[in-house]
């Protein structure tokens, strides 16, 4: 397998996402820096667990993506990565996101078939239901409530509210993303909300997404005790949660990936900073 051709069919750019939720439920949980140990487990299974759900999903959508012409270059669909391999590249990266578990602590390693079998889930919501951008929301939600778990094994408001910010977070944009193709979801029979609704309406709810995520993570916040150094990032990024979507309109979809990934890339980062000066101011 080429490591190449494996980066570019999970997106590993795409870890800038996940990755800063699941360290902020970790410093929180810690009140701080967590130790050497914790960092790199819960680094290690954030990257294995969302490596595992999109392999998992390309091979899932390995027919659809054949046809449609905007995923037409994908590894898979081109040969470059083999479904043989593909399935052993699974099966390492579950592996690895278990075994990282198990070295955290006993709940996360009780609780570790949840998130392969919910990111698995996932791959097939298109099939029969347009809320399918929430139960990826929902995967990627849980970033921060197990690397808290992997830091402090209990359940928390705190973390609760980073799960539903989190979860609006990812379906607002999802929804963003999925207008490219509403058309080629309406005609394979595929749901998504700009398919089922049609764009404006898609475009309108995931905006009330993005709203929910800025209240949702000024709860947190609050709920967490956090400094001035929090609100005085929280603001611009609850801001920005709002002013992506002036770049985009049902007439005018050619700056989706600007909003897509540069602007949520940024508010993920963001956040998390704004997490550590709220711990210190």
């Amino acid at each position: 397998m080429k490591l190449g051709a494996l980066c570019r069919m999970i997106k590993i750019e795409h870890s800038v996402f996940a990755l800063p939720f699941a360290y902020i439920g970790m410093v929180l949980a810690a009140g701080g820096w967590p130790g050497l140990v914790p960092f790199v487990l819960i680094t290690v299974a954030m990257v294995a667990i969302r490596t595992y759900a999109m392999t998992f999903n390309r091979l899932a959508d390995l027919e659809f993506d054949s046809l449609n012409p905007r995923t037409k270059d994908r590894p898979l669909v081109t040969g470059e990565i083999s479904t043989r391999d593909a399935k052993i590249f699974l099966f390492i990266t579950g592996l690895i996101f278990i075994l990282a578990c198990a070295g955290l602590n006993w709940l996360c390693l009780a609780l570790s078939p949840i998130p392969l079998l919910v990111g698995a889930f996932y791959s097939y919501t298109k099939r029969f239901t347009p809320l399918c951008h929430f139960v990826l929301g929902s995967v990627l939600g849980l970033a921060p409530v197990a690397s808290w778990l992997g830091v402090t094994p209990e359940f928390t408001v705190t973390a609760a509210l980073f799960f539903f910010g989190v979860t609006f977070w990812v379906a607002g944009f999802d929804i963003l993303y999925a207008c490219q193709d509403a058309e080629f979801d309406r005609e394979q029979g595929l749901n998504s909300m700009p398919a089922n609704l049609g764009i404006p309406t898609a475009l309108a709810l995931s905006t009330f997404c993005h709203i929910c995520t800025a209240i949702f993570f000024g709860l947190a916040g609050a709920n967490a005790g956090l400094g001035w150094g929090y609100w005085i990032v929280w603001a611009p990024v609850a801001i920005a949660l709002i002013w992506e979507h002036s770049l985009i309109s049902a007439d005018d979809m050619s700056r989706v990936n600007m909003a897509f990934f540069t602007v949520n890339g940024v508010i993920g980062v963001s956040l998390f900073l704004g997490v550590l000066m709220g711990l210190w101011f």
